[in-house]
């Protein structure tokens, strides 16, 4: 990911929130017949490894389990983005040498990525998956909740992932190379604007 000196994070709890904060990554894998590409929710144990180990899951009927890579896997994090217009810079008013570019927040971790089907460890990653996501219903659905042999069933239908992350990329672009003014213009517009993903990115422009 090419990530300009302004815009790299470093700071490891920093880049493991935004990965939390991301539901749904995207899996991609380089192989002989090109590569391939999955979007699928992940568990990220922090606790493991130098930079954490990812867990999840894919369809036994997806190819990309079954086809050997060619080299280790990347997995993409997006974060909130928004469309940012020059007519929101100080600098516009100045001296109208502008352009609209586009602010966002990314993660990627590379690593080898291992596939599995043991029945114990797809039932353990799909129960903390199922229960970080139903985390705050007023009724949570539970994996318990449905007969034993039904999820036996299902288990055989998906196949596991671990992938222990070897390097981690985090990208905030948020304007950091703007002046302290047009930074201001940016969040204002941001904030103004009607999308929540817009005014999400708007509280993260450095003031």
């Amino acid at each position: 990911m090419y990530t300009p000196p302004a815009f790299r994070t470093d700071d490891l709890p920093t880049v493991h929130a935004m990965m939390r904060a991301t539901r749904l990554a995207t899996l991609v894998t380089a192989t002989a017949e090109g590569p391939l590409v999955t979007p699928l929710p992940l568990l990220l144990a922090e606790d493991e490894g130098e930079y954490g180990v990812l867990y999840g899951h894919v369809a036994r009927a997806n190819p990309q389990w079954s086809t050997p890579a060619t080299g280790p896997a990347v997995v993409l994090f997006m974060g909130p983005d928004a469309y940012v217009s020059p007519g929101w810079y100080a600098a516009k008013r100045e001296h109208g040498k502008v352009v609209p570019t586009w602010n966002y927040t990314a993660v990627q971790a590379t690593g080898p990525v291992e596939f599995f089907d043991d029945a114990d460890r797809l039932r353990d990653i799909v129960t903390r998956l199922t229960d970080r996501h139903e985390a705050g219903r007023p009724a949570p659905w539970a994996v318990s909740d449905a007969p034993d042999a039904f999820i036996a069933a299902q288990l055989r239908g998906i196949v596991g992932l671990r992938l222990p992350i070897a390097r981690l990329e985090g990208k905030r672009k948020l304007s950091q190379n703007r002046t302290a003014e047009d930074r201001a213009g940016v969040a204002q517009g941001l904030a103004a604007g009607p999308d929540p993903a817009d005014r999400a990115l708007a509280a993260l422009i450095p003031r």
